[in-house]
């Protein structure tokens, strides 16, 4: 796995390669402006300590923040995805696991299609790392959802409890 960071636009200028999680990019780079992704899946985040705006890259190569959706050129963190052999979620309409549960074992293009909600407040992932979006047709912000319990939205980084379609992370 390995991903590499460049300062200027089309691969060039300073540049920084890492193959694991890096919580601050900034001690290797003032800023970025194309990305190649070598092998492997990352999710990359505006802020250090994997906060801010995140998004998702998996092999290629991003020539300049455009193309990887970015708002502008600064990404403070990385996050290695891990690809499991299986996925399986419950998704609850209330935060703390309340409400009626819904389990989710592949993608959902649309929560509202499938389920009949708009929001999911909670959720317990036992398998595999997903992207919630908040529109339908994985569409509109994302979140990184890796194994683990989430007892409110806010947890996995949600302003709110929308989430419009979930994709399973699983190609190299």
């Amino acid at each position: 796995m390995q991903i590499i960071f460049y300062e200027e636009k089309d691969f060039s200028g300073n540049y920084f390669e890492c193959s694991k999680d890096c919580a601050d990019l900034h001690c290797n780079l003032s800023c970025c402006n194309s990305i190649r992704v070598e092998s492997g899946c990352f999710m990359i985040y505006e802020k250090p300590n994997y906060t801010g705006n995140q998004y998702y890259l998996r092999k290629g190569e991003y020539a300049d923040f455009h193309h990887w959706t970015g708002v502008n050129n600064l990404v403070g963190s990385c996050y290695l995805i891990h690809m499991p052999g299986s996925f399986n979620m419950r998704l609850y309409e209330r935060i703390e696991f309340g409400g009626q549960m819904r389990d989710l074992k592949d993608d959902c293009p649309s929560v509202m299609g499938r389920f009949n909600i708009h929001n999911i407040f909670s959720c317990n992932v036992t398998n595999g790392n997903w992207l919630f979006y908040e529109c339908p047709n994985y569409r509109g912000k994302m979140y990184l959802i890796r194994p683990g319990e989430y007892k409110r939205f806010s947890e996995w980084g949600g302003r709110s409890a929308r989430v419009g379609s979930i994709r399973r992370i699983m190609d190299y």
